[in-house]
């Protein structure tokens, strides 16, 4: 089933910024760590390599998608890296939770299954 193509301006606003301030508070928390530029520059476009599940069709491409621009993963990596003393964990967790807030801040939301340009923050 699909949502509302065009979510109320007052949720999408409220959606967006609370990327923008996840983005922006990664980076911060990436910098005030003293990690790798040069790490973050490799890695911020990493979890848009989902986006090949959609040559396998929509279904597919959503999922997996929707899999890589959820804060969970992002979220237990940062979890287990802080538990296990792992900076690399800690590094990677906090690039790809930058990235989802900065996706989500452009307006690309979940993906919907019957077309990529349908998201839960309305089409794109």
């Amino acid at each position: 089933m699909q949502g509302d193509p065009k979510p109320h301006f007052a949720i999408r606003y409220i959606l967006q910024s609370e990327g923008a301030l996840i983005a922006i508070a990664g980076i911060g928390l990436y910098a005030q760590h003293g990690f790798s530029w040069l790490l973050f520059a490799v890695l911020i476009l990493a979890p848009d390599l989902a986006m090949i599940g959609y040559l396998r069709g929509p279904r597919v491409g959503a999922f997996w998608y929707n899999l890589a621009h959820s804060y969970i993963a992002p979220l237990v990596l940062m979890a287990v890296g802080q538990w296990a003393a792992s900076e690399t964990a800690m590094a990677i967790g906090l690039i790809w939770g930058v990235h989802i807030g900065a996706d989500r801040a452009l307006g690309y939301g979940l993906k919907y299954p019957d077309t990529f340009k349908s998201t839960h923050l309305g089409r794109i």
